[in-house]
C-alpha cells in the first residue's frame, strides 16, 4: 500500500443507535437562518449520496486550499482518494493526529427570482463535515473504499469492472473523515420579496433546476456485442 503515517488511523467509527441526529456544535450552528440547519441522518446522509463532487478544504503552510475531489461514503464515514503524491493525503499520512479539514457538498435545486435584485436566491441542499482526516493504510479497507468511490458514481459498477491491483493500489492514497461534527442546510420556496415590492412591475418565481443524464455513449474501442448494463438505465 501506501506510505505508512505516523499515526495509524484509528477504527471507522459506527453508527450511532443513540440517535438519529448528529450533535450541533459552535463550527455547525449557522450564524444565519437558522431554520434551513438539519441535523438528522437521513437528510444528511441523502444529500451526501447524491453529490458527486465535495469539496476539502483544509491549510497548506499557513494559507488555505480548496480542492474539488470524488468522495464516497460507508456508513458514518467518508472516503476520499487521490494520489499518493496528492499534497493533502500526504498531510493526512504525516500528520500527528491526523489533517484537520473541512468537506463540503452543495446541490443547487432551483434559482429563486425575486422582484428586488437584493432578495434574489438559490434553492439549495448543502452538507459541511468537519473533523480530523486520516490516512487508510489497511489493505481491505482501502479496497472497500475504493469500491465505495467507483459505486457512489453509479451503484452497481465495481462489480462490473476489474479491481485495481498492486501497483494501482500503490500509487493510490485514501482518507477517511469520521462524520461526527456535521450539519446540513436547505432552503425551499419561493422569493421573499419585501411587501411594498409586490406590486412591482417584475417576473418573480423559481427556475427548478435538475440535473440530466443523456443516453450512454460506447467507446470507440469498445468490444462488439457488450451490452449497456441495466444499471445505466437507473440513471
Amino acid at each position: 500500500m501506501t506510505a505508512t503515517p505516523a499515526t495509524e488511523a484509528p477504527a471507522p467509527s459506527e453508527p450511532t443507535t443513540a440517535s438519529d441526529a448528529y450533535e450541533p456544535t459552535d463550527r455547525t450552528l449557522p450564524t444565519r437562518s437558522r431554520d434551513r440547519a438539519r441535523y438528522d441522518r437521513e437528510t444528511v446522509h441523502s444529500i451526501l449520496d447524491q453529490a458527486y463532487i465535495c469539496h476539502l478544504g483544509f491549510v497548506r503552510d499557513g494559507a488555505p486550499v480548496v480542492l474539488p475531489t470524488l468522495f464516497g461514503r460507508v456508513g458514518e464515514a467518508l472516503y476520499i482518494h487521490g494520489s499518493t503524491g496528492s499534497r493533502p493525503l500526504l498531510a493526512a499520512g504525516k500528520a500527528d493526529p491526523g489533517l484537520p479539514v473541512c468537506v463540503t457538498v452543495t446541490h443547487v435545486d432551483g434559482l429563486v427570482l425575486a422582484r428586488s435584485a437584493f432578495h434574489h436566491s438559490l434553492n439549495y441542499r448543502s452538507v459541511v463535515v468537519h473533523g480530523t482526516a486520516y490516512q487508510v493504510t489497511d489493505e481491505e479497507e482501502c479496497r472497500m473504499a475504493l469500491d465505495a468511490l467507483v459505486d457512489h458514481v453509479v451503484p452497481g459498477r465495481s462489480a462490473d469492472s476489474r479491481p485495481a491491483n498492486a501497483k494501482e493500489l500503490a500509487a493510490t492514497a485514501v482518507i477517511r473523515l469520521d462524520l461526527t461534527e456535521v450539519s446540513a442546510k436547505i432552503r425551499t420556496g419561493g422569493p421573499n420579496d419585501d411587501p411594498q415590492d409586490m406590486g412591482l412591475p417584475y417576473w418573480a418565481g423559481v427556475v427548478p433546476v435538475a440535473p440530466a443524464y443523456g443516453t450512454p455513449v460506447p467507446a470507440a474501442d469498445l468490444t462488439p456485442g457488450t451490452a449497456t448494463p441495466d444499471y445505466l438505465a437507473a440513471l
